[in-house]
């Protein structure tokens, strides 16, 4: 008994997450993420290096679906929705959970390892169910996790009207139907810039979060992506996101 007391306090201090942390500055109000530098060293890296060379501002949040996820990180908008440079893939980091209130990698379907610059907020806990987070094409490498006050933002974004998945300012839904309509980047939510707030992987050394335990267990050994959510994972077919909208003259 006492083995198995010790055993588990052993895993619960081995997954107090140290962390790097980064304010996210949108049109709807700020982002703060603790990142989870230790165990998610080549995805947290990745994700910094986007930071470090400014190539998530001026990107938009293309996609929102309610209770499910808020995804950025791939393009900025003119004409329209325009994919940014992206850089190698980094392997899959499936350590945490796909719990409310974490931000993971979205990567395309049937590959693990072909995350490249898209990240997702988990907006209710997706780690099974019909979602799968967890699990689907190898797991979903979560590396992060949002401040308690960062969630009314999300909330705000996934309040507002959606034409198709993209959220959207000043358009109503009867206009998102409309093929006359015209949009400009002022009616998308823009992040603005992503910062470094604190860069001592041990700032936010109190941080505790959900293991994911379920990659071990599942013995399907299927990578399918496009089952359930995972259509969020088909990462091209984001550019039809608007299809209905123009931009403004």
């Amino acid at each position: 008994m006492k083995k198995r007391l010790l055993c588990s306090l052993l895993a619960s201090l081995s997954f107090a997450s140290h962390a790097t942390i980064v304010e996210m500055q949108t049109s709807q109000g700020t982002i703060e993420i603790n990142l989870f530098d230790q165990q998610t060293p080549k995805t947290v890296e990745n994700f910094l290096s986007y930071v470090q060379d400014d190539s998530y501002n001026e990107t938009v949040i293309h996609r929102s679906i309610d209770n499910f996820v808020i995804q950025g990180g791939g393009f900025t908008f003119s004409d329209t929705l325009d994919p940014i440079t992206t850089k190698p893939a980094v392997i899959n980091e499936p350590v945490f959970s796909n719990v409310k209130g974490t931000i993971a990698m979205a990567k395309l379907g049937g590959n693990p390892n072909s995350a490249t610059s898209q990240w997702f907020f988990n907006m209710a806990n997706n780690s099974g169910g019909s979602a799968a987070l967890d699990t689907q094409n190898g797991g979903f490498t979560v590396f992060g996790q949002i401040t308690a006050g960062s969630q009314e933002t999300l909330d705000k974004i996934a309040a507002l009207v959606h034409c198709g998945e993209t959220p959207v300012v000043d358009i109503t839904t009867e206009q998102c139907a409309s093929s006359d309509v015209s949009i400009s980047s002022a009616n998308l939510v823009t992040i603005q810039s992503v910062t470094v707030l604190d860069d001592d992987p041990n700032s936010a050394a109190g941080l505790t979060v959900v293991e994911n335990t379920l990659i071990d267990a599942d013995n399907s050994g299927s990578s399918d992506g496009s089952s359930g959510g995972a259509l969020i994972w088909l990462l091209g077919a984001f550019l039809l996101a608007v299809p209905r909208l123009k931009k403004k003259k």
